[in-house]
């Protein structure tokens, strides 16, 4: 179909996350009939996303999202950044793996996993904190068969050679676009209520145009990429690059 699909992303989802925000966001969710994709930290060691007393039972939580339908995705290991390289994607030079050995990324990688798996929890999709990987990262990916990434700048999902299936990350707000999948991801740490009413109203407006992770995965599962997709992916990333650029001059 030609009407853009928008899927709602959620980032760094840990034990002292806002709480008194993700409360009123996961009611509005709820409201709506929204079934998200959470990007969970499986070993939080970033102070900058604990905003609150750690919360004992935040994996009970994890567990019901995904009872409820919601997808779960490995968001890195402890999220914190030690290296400078922006990775494939190309959009933030800061990286909890790009630029690090293989045997390294999978060791974080099955780490990762393992509290996953301890906490009875799947994970239903790879995201990379910063948007930061890099060629060993899916080699590591692959050995342990997470083979669905939740990033990349396409207009539609595909299937690589490797059989890896890119589900885009594109947006950072709801903005209408007339074709193709857009995934809104949304870093909510430090809303305001008045945030969340405007995303409460987002959700309102685009509520016909929400798609089921899930239903993305599997329609687009077998979708192979097409020529103009790597030049549309250059091209959007030079945008957003550029318009971050121009921001940043004009705060000076």
């Amino acid at each position: 179909p030609l009407a853009a699909a928008y899927l709602i992303r959620l980032d760094d989802l840990c034990p002292a996350m806002n709480w008194a925000v993700w409360d009123l966001l996961e009611a509005a969710l709820d409201d709506a009939g929204v079934r998200p994709l959470v990007a969970v930290v499986p070993d939080n060691r970033d102070q900058t996303l604990d905003r609150s007393r750690p919360r004992d039972d935040f994996w009970d939580r994890v567990r019901s999202w995904q009872a409820r339908g919601w997808a779960i995705g490995l968001h890195g290991f402890q999220h914190r950044y030690v290296t400078d390289h922006a990775g494939i994607v190309g959009l933030n030079r800061r990286s909890e793996f790009a630029g690090l050995g293989e045997e390294q990324q999978q060791e974080k990688i099955e780490r990762g996993l393992a509290v996953f798996r301890e906490q009875n929890v799947r994970a239903d999709a790879w995201v990379a904190p910063a948007h930061s990987f890099d060629r060993a990262t899916l080699s590591a990916l692959n050995r342990v068969g997470l083979k669905v990434i939740s990033d990349g700048l396409f207009c539609h999902p595909h299937t690589d050679r490797l059989g890896f299936l890119w589900v885009p990350v594109q947006l950072s707000a709801f903005e209408p676009r007339p074709f193709g999948v857009w995934t809104v991801c949304l870093h909510w740490g430090a809303w305001s209520p008045g945030d969340v009413a405007a995303f409460k109203d987002s959700l309102g407006r685009y509520r016909a145009r929400l798609a089921e992770w899930r239903d993305v995965v599997q329609r687009y599962r077998n979708r192979r990429p097409r020529w103009y997709d790597p030049p549309t992916a250059q091209l959007y990333r030079a945008g957003k690059l550029f318009r971050r650029a121009v921001s940043g001059w004009l705060r000076r």
